[in-house]
C-alpha cells in the first residue's frame, strides 16, 4: 500500500471537521514548499508561532521558565 492510499483510507474515517484540519495542513505544507525564501517574503503569511518555531529550544543553559527564578519577577505587575 502506498503512502497516498494509507492517508486516503485514514482520511475517509475521520469526521468532516478533522478532514478539514487535514486539508488545511496539507495546504500549509504545499504553500511552504512553493514559497521562495527571500528576505522580503520570508515571514510573509506566517503566524508568530510558525516564525518562532525555528528558534524554539536554541538556548540550552537557561531556565525553562524565567518565573522559576524570583529575581526575574521583581517588580512584575507594578
Amino acid at each position: 500500500m502506498s503512502i497516498e492510499q494509507a492517508v486516503i483510507e485514514k482520511l475517509r474515517v475521520l469526521p468532516s471537521d478533522k478532514q478539514q484540519e487535514v486539508l488545511d495542513f496539507v495546504e500549509f505544507l504545499e504553500s511552504r514548499s512553493h514559497k521562495s525564501i527571500s528576505p522580503s517574503n520570508r515571514w510573509e503569511g506566517m503566524t508568530a508561532l510558525e516564525a518562532a518555531q525555528s528558534a524554539m529550544g536554541v538556548v540550552g543553559d537557561g531556565p525553562p521558565d524565567l518565573s522559576t527564578n524570583p529575581k526575574y519577577m521583581d517588580g512584575f505587575g507594578q
